[in-house]
């Protein structure tokens, strides 16, 4: 797009974000003089977009009031995050399902170049929620990780080729960046994207070692598309997928528990992408009583677990590591003395 027909959809952009704008603003604004934006704002006139000249001291120039504009071009980015924010929206509950967010969507797609509509579709085909609709996914992602960076956004240029290849069973080329900084390439035949706890990801096969692999897509650099297809495979779906990847991942500590509880009560505390469950034997159906789990961690850090372990409000077993059984002692120790009678003697419970 030529440079005078960008700063014109900038000042237009500008100018319906509401209020009055001065000349020396919107010239900052543009990176051009006064003069230019004198002349930006007549070929806007020239379309017919009612612009109103403000005199005075804090005058400038402003949109007609109650003038409705025909819909913004957006960018593939923009496109994206305004769909993905109604879908995660409603997902959520955030906003009202049903016709509304329908009618919105279809609003923004009318604008869209047909290429970005359809890889738009692709993405909102292709993507699933770890969390029931209605419910925040529960994670202990951010406490095991310990030192972990906060989770980036999926740029458009790698979310849409990734979607596409999903919906097409087709394999892709992706430039990877772990954790540790070590960067490669690689091929996957992705299986879906998945939303989890603030972060995306893409779980898939990888042919060259025919496992499957899950990546964070904020730290995928690039994808590409690649010639061929690949039939997808049957079993858990995508979202079970990520979560047993994230339980398994290698961290500094691997944890066992043994917990006398049910499943119902135990996973909110211990959430599928933090802990993997094993049943251990049926529950007493004469007496009542639920059955034990084996509850399988691997962690970064042990010392956010003592406080967990605590609400958990069950019986449970520490198998290993005997580190997390100091850690909870000394939890216990501080709990205690909290709930020791005050000394009324101490100038710390308010004795002159």
């Amino acid at each position: 797009m030529a440079k005078p027909i960008a700063r014109v959809l900038t000042l237009l952009e500008l100018l319906q974000s509401g209020g009055t704008r001065t000349v020396s603003e919107l010239a900052g604004r543009l990176d051009v003089d006064e003069r230019t934006v004198r002349r930006y704002v007549q070929h806007l006139l020239d379309l017919d977009v009612p612009v109103e000249s403000v005199r005075g001291r804090y005058g400038g120039y402003r949109l007609a009031p109650g003038h409705r504009m025909p819909p913004l071009m957006l960018s593939d980015d923009e496109a994206l995050a305004v769909l993905l924010g109604l879908a995660a929206g409603e997902r959520a509950g955030l906003t009202s399902a049903g016709v509304a967010g329908e009618t919105a969507a279809a609003k923004i797609r009318r604008v869209l170049p047909e290429r970005l509509g359809r890889g738009l579709d692709a993405v909102l085909d292709s993507l699933t929620f770890t969390a029931p609709a209605g419910r925040p996914a529960a994670s202990g992602t951010s406490a095991r990780a310990g030192a972990d960076t906060p989770p980036g956004r999926p740029a458009g240029a790698v979310l849409l080729p990734l979607a596409d290849a999903v919906r097409n069973h087709r394999p892709v080329s992706i430039r990877y960046t772990s954790a540790d900084g070590r960067r490669s390439e690689r091929t996957l035949h992705p299986h879906g994207l998945v939303a989890h706890a603030g972060r995306w990801y893409v779980t898939g096969t990888d042919p060259a070692i025919g496992a499957d692999r899950t990546f964070r897509l904020d730290r995928v650099v690039a994808a590409r598309t690649l010639p061929g297809s690949f039939v997808p495979p049957t079993g858990p779906d995508p979202a079970d997928r990520v979560l047993s990847a994230l339980a398994t991942a290698p961290y500094r500590h691997e944890v066992s528990l043994r917990i006398h509880g049910t499943a119902e009560r135990i996973r909110p505390h211990l959430p599928a992408d933090l802990a993997r469950l094993t049943e251990l034997g049926p529950p007493d159906e004469e007496g009542g009583e639920p059955p034990w789990f084996r509850a399988e961690l691997r962690v970064e850090r042990l010392d956010w677990l003592p406080a967990v372990l605590a609400a958990l409000d069950l019986p449970f077993v520490i198998e290993r590591p005997a580190e997390l059984r100091g850690l909870l002692a000394a939890l216990a120790g501080r709990l205690a003395l909290s709930a020791a009678e005050p000394d009324p003697n101490s100038r710390q419970n308010g004795a002159c």
